[in-house]
């Protein structure tokens, strides 16, 4: 079914060119947009429990917790394991609380997420860009650590970090 209303168009208009950009993108820039993605379920969800839209807060709820799942799946502790398994924590930690939020009519559950996600946020907004360069020209010389598939099916990025 194409959409025929200008604001549906829209929307899969702004679909496909993310999809397109992810398809393209490094692993840094694909993190950073799960990241943004987060943050912007999760204050979806916030607006829609002020609003008592308890449909759309369930679907954005859905959606954060399917990213920060994602996140934690693709955690590699072999490059790093203290820091896997600090973010492996914190992604647990998270996830309890987006479900707390799934049955409760709060927003509580939620700012206590995104209190302990902010963090994580900021410092990867924070890397350098030189650093940024350095990391991609070591993945492309071990161009087997870090392998991704976009599917745009399931709007997902499959791989590891």
């Amino acid at each position: 079914m194409k959409p025929t209303k200008p604001q549906d168009m829209m929307k899969e208009y702004r679909k496909a060119s993310v999809n397109a950009e992810l398809a393209m993108a490094d692993p840094y820039t694909i993190t950073k947009a799960l990241f943004q993605g987060v943050f912007e379920r999760l204050g979806q969800a916030k607006g829609a429990i002020a609003r008592g839209d308890l449909e759309e807060k369930a679907k954005k709820l859905a959606s954060a917790t399917a990213i920060i799942q994602h996140l934690k799946d693709t955690l590699d502790p072999s490059q790093a394991p203290e820091i896997a398994k600090n973010l492996a924590f914190i992604y647990d930690f998270m996830l309890a609380k987006l479900a707390d939020a799934t049955v409760e009519v709060s927003s509580q559950p939620i700012d206590d997420a995104l209190k302990v996600f902010l963090p994580i946020k900021e410092a990867w907004d924070s890397i350098p860009p030189a650093a940024i360069k350095e990391a991609e020209s070591k993945m492309r010389a071990n161009s087997t650590h870090f392998q991704h598939n976009y599917d745009p099916g399931n709007g997902i990025v499959n791989g590891a970090v």
